[in-house]
């Protein structure tokens, strides 16, 4: 097993030392750390069967009180950084005509949420990258699958992993502040337990076919219902200013 991260020592101090675990130095947002990781992994393992693309960081805030770079800084972890690792594996798997990529979603690339607009722009666009992918990398044998967290409780609304919008627009004053208590109250209570999470990974990994999504936490499920239901009353509310829009050839003539 390759263990990558921006540190390696953490990476080390929290899985431990063994013949069978390698850890990698890997900033996800750099072309060249995962071209160098994937490299190391294959002189080590000789292959590689499932990559996990589990970078993330959350920029929370209104739209107009993020700045330019903090968006910019959103996508480049969640959805370039994915990108990024996957471009350099595809060579592998493509030369082995196997091979599984996994992209740890969320529920906001599904559905969008006030104050999350950076994060669900990045879910959004991972989902989009991975929905694509599938289709052209399936006749080399590569499966491909989305996972749809709900809440579990990983780092990534501590103080380290979350960022907040630096502007301050008087409009959302009262708004913002309720958001902000709303968040910082979330850490350290998320209904879900990322052990139960990775090791669900893993039997997702072992099935074949493994299944092209997979909608993780019962708060999830919930999220994805509310999302198809609301498709569907979509769709039937304008089916038939839908299905009026077709070019009349008999006008033509």
């Amino acid at each position: 097993m390759v263990a990558s991260g921006r540190d390696t020592s953490r990476v080390s101090k929290a899985l431990g030392r063994s013949n069978g675990l390698l850890a990698v130095k890997l900033d996800v947002s750099s072309r060249v750390d995962a071209e160098v990781a994937v490299r190391a992994a294959v002189e080590r393992f000789g292959r590689i069967d499932v990559l996990v693309n589990n970078a993330a960081s959350f920029y929370a805030g209104y739209f107009e009180e993020l700045t330019p770079e903090q968006m910019d800084r959103q996508l480049a972890a969640s959805l370039v950084g994915p990108m990024n690792v996957t471009r350099a594996v595809l060579p592998v798997m493509r030369k082995q005509r196997s091979g599984h990529i996994i992209s740890i979603s969320s529920s906001a690339g599904l559905s969008g949420f006030e104050f999350g607009t950076a994060y669900a722009a990045s879910k959004f666009g991972l989902e989009g990258f991975m929905d694509s992918l599938h289709a052209e990398v399936a006749p080399f044998g590569i499966a491909t699958t989305i996972v749809n967290p709900g809440f579990f409780r990983t780092e990534l609304l501590t103080e380290q992993s979350t960022n907040y919008a630096e502007l301050s627009i008087q409009d959302y004053d009262e708004r913002r502040a309720k958001m902000l208590e709303f968040w910082k109250a979330q850490n350290g209570k998320q209904s879900g337990d990322p052990a139960k999470l990775a090791r669900a990974l893993i039997t997702i990994a072992s099935q074949e076919p493994p299944p092209r999504r997979f909608i993780a936490g019962a708060d999830a499920i919930g999220t994805a219902e509310q999302k198809v239901a609301d498709l569907k009353a979509q769709i039937e509310a304008f089916r038939g200013l839908s299905t009026s829009l077709a070019f009349d050839e008999r006008k033509r003539t």
